[in-house]
């Protein structure tokens, strides 16, 4: 896989959004990531950010969080409101790369069971969440938001535990940054990702995993 160095990762412009193209990226470790004014850009950088899923119990800052909380967590029953949050500018952006060619391409990998989202109610206000991408035993993990303090870190912990308990081998977090080393990211070397992914890749997964659904913590 000849990637460039600089820009980290760029391997190939152009081409379509379509699920058959899409689905073909994940499967290699290449994922689409570009300006709303650029053209389609594909990329697999060096080193990748991964997590192991864990079933182990939550921190006790997490613990804490939720037992002052009252949300509920749930498994793709807003896809679409979902991504349309991850594409809402943070107040540091000015824009966003998840415009609505980025948004309709996904929402149709959701209705084909290939994307999946997690979402964080408040009653019934969605105030965080998260979506992504199941291949085999890896979730590739596109984006997450909140509405309110650590709803994001705890969609991704319920994640986390969730998929862990379904036999998910790693969590594909793309780009490492400070967010998610302090979420307990690790680099890995690109050729190390790969043959990792090509191992896992069409592993078979418990159906139930992505069935529309409450979850609960384990704590």
């Amino acid at each position: 896989m000849q990637a460039l160095d600089e820009p980290n990762g760029l391997l190939a412009v152009g081409g379509d959004l379509s699920p058959t193209r899409l689905v073909e990226a994940y499967y290699q470790g290449i994922f689409p990531w570009f300006n709303d004014d650029d053209p389609i850009l594909w990329w697999s950088p060096h080193p990748r950010a991964v997590f192991t899923p864990q079933t182990q119990p939550l921190n006790k800052t997490m613990r804490k969080c939720l037992k002052k909380s009252t949300w509920r967590f749930t498994i793709n029953h807003a896809f679409a409101e979902v991504i349309k949050a991850c594409s809402e500018p943070r107040a540091s952006e000015q824009g966003t790369w998840i415009s609505s060619d980025i948004q309709n391409a996904y929402i149709k990998l959701h209705s084909l069971g290939k994307a999946h989202s997690i979402e964080v109610w408040d009653d019934k206000t969605l105030v965080g969440g998260l979506y992504g991408i199941a291949v085999g035993s890896v979730f590739c993990g596109e984006s997450m938001f909140h509405r309110q303090t650590n709803a994001s870190k705890a969609a991704f912990a319920m994640l986390n535990q969730h998929i862990a308990k379904h036999g998910f081998k790693l969590i594909d977090a793309q780009i490492m940054n400070p967010h998610l080393e302090n979420l307990g990211a690790k680099p890995v070397p690109r050729n190390e990702f790969l043959q990792t992914l090509k191992q896992l890749r069409n592993q078979v997964i418990d159906n139930q995993a992505w069935v529309t659904q409450e979850v609960y913590f384990d704590i």
